[in-house]
């Protein structure tokens, strides 16, 4: 059996959820700062990264590009190069990391010679020209081998000259962090302009935050953000909990009633999507914020109410969001989240079809979702898509509907190897 054709039941708690619980490190925070690292003069130490699919993908194509990365047990050191990026002529293979691979594509324009870039199939759907687009106003060789915008990316790199450069930023804030994260290794000094809105603002802040933890305070001025000359100084990061990955539980306290705290969120989070406790609190949830952590307390079954609001800042949160939104009383509108339609697999689209298959009234939007919530929702087998959110949030929705079973359950390996076992340890039977 491959692991496509393997499912799994979410068995309801036979009592309500009252639970603590610790999530993996930030994959966000872990994807940066295991870049600034290796950009680093020296060796930097992190504490409680996230030990995943993905960032064992960016951890395999910095050792090739000559970072040393000891990652034995729960903390890792990174031997910082000060910029120097070696070649290689092995292919840098980034599955379907999106935001890897858009990383490595402006981490690799520092080196010498000719890099490959390539994912799976997904991946080869997922844009990428905008950032190719801006690199080259920087002089860089940078190309979509199959020219139609979408890895695999080949460049041919000889430093990166700096100056001004334009970049559309409507698509993916991911665009934008490449290109800071560089920045400072640029012969002239770097400008970046936007050129359009710039979508999931949260995660350009994060990345700013984290450069400015390793000494590089980027400024921004009129639409630019420009990026001084300098390098990034080793040191001790420690990454808190992964606010995404925090979120399925927040969700499960919300359709329960139940009680959860993550302990490793805290909250004062640099994270965006620790906003999630927020959004459900405006949907009847009680949220208590301490250093213990951030708790959730969902309300009585029938008093969960219905949200309207835009989720262009926080993308990741939708599948949460969405299968909540699913037992509130009302109709919930979901805003301003196109680019859903370009992550791990179309999520507008795959949201609308499994919540549809439990019962539930959706309406897919060009840019998002309208639900309107019912109790009447029945068992079904969810489709995934190999995308780990759809199986973790949909696993929320089988708390409360019978006969809910999850195809594919390993794709969570990306993000939260071990969800399924946390799961279990707030009291689902699996």
């Amino acid at each position: 059996m491959n692991g496509y054709d393997k499912v799994i039941e979410i068995l309801q708690p036979k009592t309500n959820l009252r639970a603590r619980v610790r999530v993996p490190g930030s994959k966000s925070i872990t994807q940066r700062v295991l870049v600034i690292a290796s950009l680093a003069d020296g060796e930097s130490e992190l504490e409680g990264p996230l030990d995943s699919e993905d960032t064992l993908l960016l951890r395999n194509s910095l050792r090739l590009l000559g970072i040393p990365i000891q990652d034995r047990g729960p903390d890792w050191t990174v031997g910082g190069q000060g910029g120097r990026i070696l070649p290689t002529s092995q292919a840098l293979y980034l599955g379907n990391n999106g935001t890897g691979i858009r990383f490595v594509t402006s981490l690799v324009c520092l080196g010498q010679g000719t890099y490959r870039l390539t994912g799976t199939r997904r991946m080869s759907e997922r844009p990428i020209a905008p950032l190719l687009k801006a690199l080259e106003a920087w002089g860089a060789g940078a190309r979509s081998i199959e020219g139609n915008g979408c890895p695999p990316v080949e460049i041919d790199a000889h430093g990166l000259d700096g100056g001004e450069a334009l970049l559309s930023a409507s698509k993916s804030s991911q665009y934008l962090s490449s290109m800071l994260l560089v920045g400072p290794y640029t012969r002239d000094l770097a400008r970046i302009r936007l050129d359009g809105p710039l979508v999931s603002r949260p995660y350009v802040d994060l990345t700013l935050a984290v450069m400015a933890a390793f000494g590089i305070e980027v400024r921004e001025e009129g639409g630019s953000f420009l990026v001084p000359q300098e390098t990034y100084r080793a040191r001790e990061y420690p990454i808190e909990g992964d606010a995404s990955s925090a979120s399925y539980f927040w969700a499960a306290a919300a359709v329960t009633g139940g009680r959860i705290t993550v302990e490793n969120i805290p909250s004062d989070s640099l994270q965006g999507d620790a906003v999630f406790a927020d959004i459900l609190a405006t949907m009847g949830c009680s949220v208590e914020k301490g250093p213990a952590g951030i708790t959730v307390q969902g309300p009585p079954w029938d008093m969960l109410k219905a949200i309207d609001i835009d989720m262009g800042k926080w993308p990741d949160l939708v599948p949460s969001l969405a299968v909540v939104a699913a037992f509130a009383n009302g109709t919930s509108v979901i805003r301003n989240v196109a680019h859903l339609r370009i992550k791990e697999t179309d999520r507008l689209k795959a949201l609308a079809q499994e919540l549809s298959k439990t019962g539930a009234s959706v309406e897919e939007l060009e840019d998002g979702l309208v639900i309107k919530g019912t109790q009447d929702m029945h068992g079904t087998v969810i489709d995934t898509y190999r995308d780990h959110r759809m199986a973790m949030a949909f696993a929320v929705t089988g708390l409360r509907v019978p006969g809910i079973k999850i195809r594919d359950p390993d794709c969570v390996q990306k993000s939260f190897p071990s969800f399924w076992e946390s799961w279990q340890e707030i009291g689902v039977t699996l």
